[in-house]
């Protein structure tokens, strides 16, 4: 119910809420009842990622963006990390049967409308999950982000395992979202100096439908978007004193959320990059030694939200949070 609920068909709580979440205002009388709307069916998302112990990155962070859009969210996990703001400190491989028995279950039960891909690892994560693909319908959305360093710094891709990942997983995808180190890495490590348009190019020659070139590590701050036709740059803002930890898991997450919604892929990743700046700058600074983690769900505006709708509740109170 907080700032980040504007992903699926409901009214964009923005709106009510204004541009600070920590402001409260009297027109949130009647936001819980505008916030949900009926709809025949809802959107089921699968995330395909590693565990983030500290709650910021990997599936816990695509999990609170798919409640935020809407969509019913569903994990394969493909590692366990030992992980905080500051640093990962172990990982731990899923082994692969499992990973695709994970993505087997709730296809054959729940069904699955679009997928995001995160944390792989290593070379047999990566033909496992490719394996797991093959088991639904061959339009089903792919939205991969291609995963290689932590917020910290930390290796999450074996460098042996990224030539599997462009063969085998690249060409299934429907939108790769690389960061700027991420794209020049699947690029081939080209020149420093290269036109991030070509790289965008580069990449889409590598077999994905679509490639959005993600802004947060390159001026103007702007992701680019290319499918072949469109060659967009989709402008933002920085938020120095934001939180970005789980910033490109929220980004990839949120533009799964859309497509399974139906959503023209430009748009989706326009939203996807609106929100995962907002997600940004009302990140949760507060959290941990190192940067935190972002907040899509508006949870440090939560208490103001229950006292103006309840009018006398606090979050320890209200039975809506027991």
């Amino acid at each position: 119910m907080g700032q980040g609920v504007v992903c699926g068909s409901r009214p964009d709580a923005t709106e009510v809420l204004g541009n600070s979440c920590r402001k409260p205002r009297s027109d949130l009388v009647g936001l819980r009842s505008l916030l949900v709307t009926p709809r025949d069916r809802i959107p089921r998302v699968l995330s395909i990622a590693g565990s983030d112990s500290g709650g910021g990155a990997g599936i816990q962070a695509d999990l609170k963006a798919f409640g935020a859009c809407g969509v019913h969210g569903m994990t394969a996990i493909t590692a366990i990390t030992a992980q905080n703001t500051v640093g990962v400190t172990a990982v731990h491989a899923i082994p692969p049967e499992i990973i695709i028995a994970q993505v087997k279950a709730v296809a054959e039960d729940i069904g699955v409308d679009a997928v995001k891909v995160g944390m792989l690892g290593d070379r047999a994560t990566i033909e496992a999950v490719a394996h797991a693909l093959t088991a639904l319908p061959g339009d089903t959305p792919v939205v991969l982000d291609p995963v290689m360093v932590s917020e910290s710094g930390a290796v999450l891709l074996e460098p042996d395992a990224r030539q599997a990942l462009i063969d085998d997983l690249l060409p299934r995808a429907t939108v790769i979202t690389p960061n700027l180190p991420e794209a020049r890495k699947l690029a081939g490590d080209p020149a420093e100096d290269e036109d991030v348009h070509d790289l965008a190019r580069h990449l889409h020659a590598l077999g994905p439908q679509i490639v959005v070139v993600t802004g947060g590590h390159r001026e103007p701050l702007s992701d680019v978007f290319y499918d072949g036709a469109r060659l967009v740059e989709l402008d933002g803002e920085r938020h120095e004193d934001g939180a970005a930890h789980g910033s490109g898991c929220t980004h990839s997450s949120v533009l799964a959320a859309r497509l399974a919604y139906g959503d023209d892929p430009l748009e989706a990743a326009r939203k996807a990059r609106e929100l995962a700046s907002r997600a940004v700058a009302q990140g949760l600074r507060e959290v941990g030694a190192g940067p935190g983690p972002v907040d899509i769900l508006g949870i440090a505006c939560k208490p103001d939200v229950w006292a103006v709708l309840d009018g006398s509740h606090s979050p320890g109170t209200d039975p809506h949070l027991a």
